[in-house]
């Protein structure tokens, strides 16, 4: 609790104002004993905070004297009106300590020309008093009801009413309601109440019946008693008090008695938000960290900073930092760019204060220290200093020391000395040195042990009567403050030390009329008069322990001890976790905490929440002692978690780390349909269905259990859980007959068991062999050189058959191709096949003499050699005809086409001609006149185009031919009209779908004919598919990557009008499996 003290220099008078005039106050504060800035606040009446109406009306001015140590706070109230009559206060305090004033302001009116007119003052009538009447707690609802409207805004401003449209609203619907009497009610709730946010509210009502029984709703829905709402029950009189409100308990409230009701609105107000603790200035040196701090009124607020007018953003340079209701801005190396006035202001004040950073200060490497002497003595004071050219004076009493014979003062380095021989009685006193240019001094006394009568040994006075538990013992709640006051007498004054073990607190001498202070973090003793305080500021852990204070002077010494105990609130309880699960419930158990505070624990609360949210839900009131709690009335399949607090004789504990998701679940109901699958010699297989009831614990597993008919004891097949819905028991005896039975598991335990209807003889049942060969191996297997055969061929039989291999009817060579056989499959494996790989394999199944035989052809293919006798049968015009027949090796497979290109023999450069042609004969046109052209031919099959090409043996020579025209008189000109006639037909084709194909026909006719190509009688027309052609005579249509559904019957029709003619060709398209562990060719072929 902060303790009032006189902190105020100058305090704030009371005035006549003069409406329309400006008037204002001046408060002046000492801080020359505050470790911080006081914090200031002005108020009207009992609890309206002015900081919160700053504005052009009430202006706020705050300064400081760094010399005088002295703050000036300024209240100016701009041209006050009639509604600024009234008491007010103003309240200072700074930690422990605080100071307030009272004054008031009465108004009077002004002449004529005093300034504005007030109308709102104008239509207020009230009676002026001299003397202002205690205030007393009034009801707003009431004054706003017998209110005239025209007085609603004064109001509303009078006693801090912000949403006055919402308040008005509400005021409307109030007034409709007509009170009517009540049987049950002999006091019934009011209209309405109101009540500041984070307060707590009551409402009440009297009843006719005192045994009656009354329900709380809320918004219509039933309030149950909890820590927040509380019922209470005296005689006829029914209470519901309402702790901590927020903005959600702003809402219609009813208490209803049998069939009567009486109804009632709480408004919950929430304050603009208010700077609670102002900005304090700050003094740095360059380099350290800058942390300016305010504390708001609420906790969600968000603040705004700005410099010079200028708002701050989050960068490298400024960091935000927000903890509940307090907002820092920091600035981790200050330097001198920083110097300047910083505002924060939120949505009902601001605040301002000063940064001053300035260059580093001189730090003092060795101080000077106390002497104690006798006469004749030397006496040499010595300090050392951070910077070698700081020089310095020397002052004794306040006087500065001149040197002499006995008395030298030296600089060398950044050592000073000041040496006295011969010490007399006059030189004992306070010596200090003072550093040039800097504001620090280093003092020391010199105590002469010459003799004196009026000598005292010091001595230490404890007063166990106050903080101490026992003798010398102090008990401390960790947090508060803990100031020990120790006296002290001796002549002359004595040497107070401070330790904590060997740790020296503080030490130095007591002084007439004055009084040091020693600082350390939190910890502090001051020293006065034949006194010395001892002060912890939140008292930690860490703070316990043995102090020992010492006393000295000349005439002797006094020791003391004190043990301080610090108690506190328990550790947190560890490793919360969850042992057990029901339907609905659970058992949580916890390990105690590990520090109990130094206080024994009581005992425990419990708290729970569903995974995922953030509602915590209080499971006991009472203190439980136990380690272990069953939590219950939960729902199953719904994950929650627990945490848990101790509580001692001083508090509650934090909560504890919450326990890993659990979930309340029930067993599964038992498997369904448990059938054999197999049996053999000492196995048998066994499998089932998922329980038709599985909850929300799921399956971790099954348990198969077996006996032998007729006896009871069940043995369990699997050690582990098994998570399939099938297994096959092992280690059975022959020939017995066994019942077997399956349990599901999950984490709830075992559900019930499913059990066969029937026993079972173990025993093995004979199968006839039977291979079942795949698919893709019931036609012939192709691979090219060099890929990889992995053949699994799967088969069944009982009992287990054996398998024999055969390649062309001989046995299998096993260096070839590796064969390994389990009891279910054999598999024929290749690592890089090759051409003696191919042939017939046969594989046989044999149990005793039952046989089962599959036959397979394997493939093995490879690219084709180069086509031989490439020859140029025939050039005419612009063409060439070329033949070749087919390469002796062609690659273990069907040749499917071949590519031909040319070449000029000036360039020497290769150009494609034709793609995929099937026959080994093809006719090259647009050939250039005048050139001599060379060919080559490759051979293709399904694994692509041969390396090496077939080089025609000679050449085709396009020749030039002149023309020459001789004009006969007595010759009649030739006619050469002619109808059309192909001389060359369409020859059926056979080629690969995806692969582009081309037919050819010629044709002669004069006039050039007209060339129409048609598909199954149907005209072709301008398909993008096809291309059609006419070279001199040659017609060419090429298909682009032709489908099945290409082929079919194709013809070429050719028209004039002397006539016309057609041919026709057959065009099969085989289609070629893309798999390239199965290359199957399929045909189609339409006619």
């Amino acid at each position: 609790m902060s303790q009032i003290s006189g902190l105020f220099v100058e305090k704030p008078q009371t005035v006549t104002a003069i409406k329309g005039k400006n008037v204002t106050f001046v408060a002046k504060v000492d801080s020359s004993q505050m470790l911080r800035k006081p914090t200031m606040k002005w108020l009207k009446g009992k609890w309206m905070d002015l900081g919160s109406k700053a504005g052009k009306h009430l202006q706020f001015k705050e300064s400081y004297d760094r010399n005088t140590k002295i703050y000036t706070y300024e209240l100016t109230i701009v041209k006050v009106v009639d509604g600024d009559a009234g008491g007010y206060r103003c309240e200072v305090t700074s930690k422990d300590k605080c100071d307030s004033c009272t004054f008031d302001i009465s108004v009077e009116d002004a002449g004529e020309d005093a300034g504005e007119l007030d109308f709102s003052g104008l239509l207020k009538k009230r009676e002026r008093k001299q003397k202002e009447e205690p205030e007393i707690d009034v009801d707003v609802w009431e004054i706003l009801k017998n209110a005239k409207p025209c007085d609603y805004e004064k109001i509303a401003f009078q006693y801090g009413i912000t949403d006055l449209r919402g308040l008005l609203k509400r005021l409307k619907k109030m007034k409709k309601v007509e009170p009517k009497k009540s049987d049950a009610f002999l006091k019934k709730l009011g209209p309405a109440y109101s009540v500041e946010k984070g307060k707590k509210i009551l409402l009440n009502v009297e009843l006719s019946d005192s045994n009656a029984q009354v329900r709380w709703l809320r918004n219509g829905q039933e309030i149950k008693p909890s820590a927040k709402y509380i019922f209470e029950s005296v005689g006829g009189i029914r209470k519901l008090t309402i702790n901590k409100c927020t903005l959600a308990d702003d809402a219609a409230y009813e208490c209803v008695v049998g069939e009567e009701k009486s109804f009632t609105e709480v408004f919950v107000q929430e304050p603009p938000v208010t700077i609670t603790k102002m900005l304090d200035d700050i003094h740095v040196v360059v380099g350290e960290k800058v942390e300016f701090e305010v504390e708001v009124s609420d906790e969600g607020a968000n603040v705004k900073w700005m410099k010079d007018g200028v708002e701050l953003s989050r960068d490298g340079k400024y960091r935000f930092k927000k903890d509940g209701t307090k907002h820092w801005l920091i600035i981790n190396e200050a330097t001198a760019e920083d110097i300047g006035t910083y505002y924060v202001y939120t949505s009902g004040g601001e605040s301002k204060a000063e940064l001053e950073v300035e260059e580093k200060e001189l730090e003092v490497l060795q101080s000077i220290a106390d002497l104690t002497l006798k006469a004749a003595e030397q006496a040499v004071f010595k300090c050392e200093v951070s910077d070698e050219k700081v020089t310095g004076k020397w002052f004794k009493d306040g006087v500065e020391v001149t040197p002499s014979n006995r008395i030298k003062m030296t600089h060398i380095g950044r050592t000073h000395k000041l040496v006295i021989d011969d010490v007399k009685p006059e030189d004992a006193g306070d010596y200090t040195f003072v550093p040039d240019g800097y504001a620090l001094s280093l003092s020391a006394k010199l105590n002469f042990l010459g003799k004196r009568e009026n000598q005292k040994p010091p001595k230490i006075h404890l007063d166990t009567t106050g903080s101490f538990v026992n003798k010398n013992t102090i008990i401390v709640v960790a947090g508060n403050k803990l100031r020990f006051d120790v006296d002290i007498t001796g002549e002359p004054p004595p040497t107070v030390s401070w330790k904590k073990g060997d740790t020296v607190r503080a030490c130095w001498q007591i002084v007439t009329y004055s009084h040091l202070i020693q600082t350390e973090g939190r910890v502090r003793v001051e020293t006065r008069k034949n006194l010395s305080c001892f002060v912890i500021e939140g008292a930690e852990r860490s703070d316990e322990g043995l102090y020992h204070i010492t006393v000295t002077n000349p005439a002797g010494e006094d020791k003391a001890d004190i043990m301080v105990k610090i108690v506190d609130v328990p550790d947190p309880p560890e490793n919360v976790k969850c042992t057990a699960v029901g339907e609905d419930s659970a058992s949580i158990q916890w390990d105690p905490p590990k520090f109990d505070g130094g206080v024994p624990v009581k005992g425990y609360l419990m708290e729970r929440k569903k995974k995922g949210s953030s509602r915590w839900t209080r499971l006991n009131f009472d203190i439980y002692e136990s380690t272990t709690y069953e939590a219950k009335k939960m729902i199953e399949g719904v994950l929650y978690e627990m945490r848990v607090f101790a509580v001692n004789g001083i508090g509650i504990s934090q909560p504890s780390a919450s326990s890993k998701p659990f979930m309340p679940i029930a067993p599964t109901s038992e498997p369904t349909r448990l059938t054999v699958e197999d049996v053999t010699d000492g196995t048998c297989a066994l499998k089932w269905l998922p329980p038709e009831r599985i909850g929300a614990g799921g399956i971790d597993g099954y348990i198969i259990e077996y006996c032998i008919e007729g006896a009871t004891e069940w043995v369990q097949a699997n050690e582990t859980p098994v998570e399939k819905n099938s297994y096959r028991v092992r280690g059975l005896p022959v020939g017995e007959k066994m019942l077997f039975r399956v349990t599901a598991v999950n984490i709830a335990g075992r559900s019930s068991p499913a059990v066969m209807a029937q026993a079972v003889t173990i025993r093995e049942i004979v199968e006839r062999p039977k291979i079942r060969l795949p698919r893709q191996l019931r036609t012939k297997y192709i691979k090219r050189v060099g890929e990889k055969v992995n053949l699994v061929i799967p088969f069944q039989g009982k009992p287990r058959p054996v398998v024999t291999w055969l390649k062309d009817g001989a046995p299998l060579d096993t260096k070839l191709v590796n064969i390994r056989t389990s009891d279910v499959d054999t598999i024929l494996f290749i690592r890089q096949a090759a051409r003696e790989h191919s042939g017939q394999y046969t594989l046989s199944v044999q149990i005793e003499n039952m046989e089962e035989k599959v036959t397979l052809e394997i493939q093995i293919v490879d690219k084709p050699g180069p086509p031989i006798a490439v020859t140029v049968t025939d050039v005419w015009g612009f063409n060439a005809a070329l033949e070749w027949k087919p390469p002796k090796d062609n690659g273990n497979c069907e040749i499917t086409g071949y590519t031909i290109q040319k070449a000029d023999l000036k360039t020497k450069e290769w150009f494609m001609v034709l793609e995929h042609n099937r026959r080994p004969s093809c006719t090259v046109s647009d050939l250039v006149m005048g050139n001599e052209y060379t060919f080559r031919v490759f051979s293709e099959n399904i694994c692509g185009m041969s390396d090496d090409a077939g080089i025609s043996k000679n050449t085709a020579a396009i020749t030039k031919t002149g023309t020459y025209i001789t004009y006969c008189e007595t010759c009649n000109e030739k006619d050469m009209c002619s109808s059309p006639k192909f001389i060359t037909p369409l020859v059926d084709r056979s080629v690969i779908a995806g692969y582009s194909a081309a037919i050819s026909c010629a044709v002669r006719g004069h006039p050039k004919p007209k060339i129409i190509w048609m598909k199954n009688k149907m005209i072709i027309g301008e398909n993008p598919k096809y291309l059609m052609q006419n070279n001199q005579g040659v017609l060419t249509l090429n298909i682009r990557k032709p489908s099945l559904f290409d082929g079919g019957k194709y013809t070429c029709r050719a028209i004039n009008d002397l006539g016309q003619d057609e041919v026709e060709c057959k065009l099969e398209v085989r289609g070629m499996a893309k798999n390239l562990h199965h290359l199957q060719c399929v045909t189609l072929t339409v006619t």
